[in-house]
């Protein structure tokens, strides 16, 4: 059985291999693609929503992990580095082993101000220990919208 993983939220799709972070375009966490958010002049805040239909797995003010029903597991990591910020900046609107629903509200950013104190807001969607052959992402360039499927994992 076939899961769709939907964008956590909008952006452009950006090749995983592409992302500036060597452990994510090396994959060596696993295969997926990643979304540069769309963001603007004003540090709008964008809601990060579920990427499939689970349970919190992990949750971290940076990153989550959402485990399906049949125990596949998908990590959003909300820009590179981040973990250094200590949580400042990010707002939790979900809690450890929480069931949730794709589009399900996760975790409150601004990737503008991440960008503007000098890191990189892109976000890596991946499929943990998946094979890459298992996946069907969406082009590069491509620009989504929060929700829209961007990946099937087979």
């Amino acid at each position: 059985m076939s899961i769709p993983v939907r964008a956590p939220l909008a952006g452009r799709i950006v090749p995983l291999t592409e992302v500036p972070d060597p452990v994510f375009a090396g994959m060596l966490v696993g295969p997926g693609l990643a979304i540069d958010p769309t963001r603007d002049d004003n540090h709008q805040e964008v809601t990060v929503t579920a990427p499939v239909d689970g349970r919190i797995a992990k949750l971290h003010p940076h990153a989550f992990v959402v485990a399906a029903d049949d125990a596949r597991c998908v990590l959003v990591h909300l820009g590179l580095d981040t973990v250094t910020l200590a949580g400042k900046g990010f707002s939790l609107h979900a809690t450890p082993d929480q069931e949730v629903h794709a589009g399900d509200p996760i975790v409150t950013w601004s990737p503008a101000s991440i960008e503007a104190g000098g890191l990189n807001p892109i976000v890596p969607i991946i499929a943990l220990q998946a094979e890459a052959s298992a996946l069907s992402p969406t082009a590069g360039g491509r620009v989504v919208e929060n929700g829209e499927v961007v990946m099937t994992w087979s």
